[in-house]
């Protein structure tokens, strides 16, 4: 199985808000954010595995800036690190200034899908080569994420995180 980069995943997705999408003071509904970025992560992992995939977690959401109605969205999804059968994606949501064309990052999200096989077994994926500072970050990053969420899961132990052992330590 061939390494890959996380360029060979990017996803983006561009879409305006529309009425039916926004609460009633005009700005988008989070959980239409929410299912567009699920989209957006979900072909990147498919990308990037070349395997049907299913959403396992929503690790982080940030809703840092409100999106009003008639703004164009558009949500970046990468691959930042892949691990036996699951892939952590991460993603940028932009928007775009409707006058002057600027677009600010508006939030961002990190989800882990599995990819599964037709009897929905998870299979093994290739493994990720970062290439930019900021992958190479995120990758860092998404061990300790991931090593986090087993601890607090209960199922690692806290000694065996050994990307969070600093953390433990008094």
């Amino acid at each position: 199985m061939e390494a890959k980069t996380p360029k060979d995943s990017r996803t983006i997705i561009t879409d305006l808000v529309l009425p039916s999408e926004t609460n009633p003071i005009g700005n988008m509904f989070g959980g239409e954010l929410l299912a567009r970025m699920d989209r957006a992560a979900s072909i990147a992992a498919r990308r990037h595995s070349r395997r049907i995939v299913v959403t396992a977690s929503v690790n982080h959401v940030a809703f840092n800036k409100m999106i009003p109605l008639g703004s164009v969205v558009t949500v970046e999804a990468k691959i930042s690190r892949a691990f036996n059968s699951s892939m952590e994606v991460y993603m940028d949501v932009w928007i775009e200034d409707r006058e002057s064309g600027l677009r600010s990052k508006a939030n961002e999200a990190i989800y882990t899908f599995v990819a599964v096989d037709e009897m929905g077994s998870p299979v093994k994926v290739p493994e990720l080569i970062p290439e930019t500072e900021l992958e190479k970050e995120r990758f860092i990053a998404a061990l300790r994420r991931k090593q986090l969420s087993l601890v607090l899961a209960g199922k690692m132990k806290p000694i065996d995180a050994t990307e969070l052992k600093a953390l433990f330590k008094s």
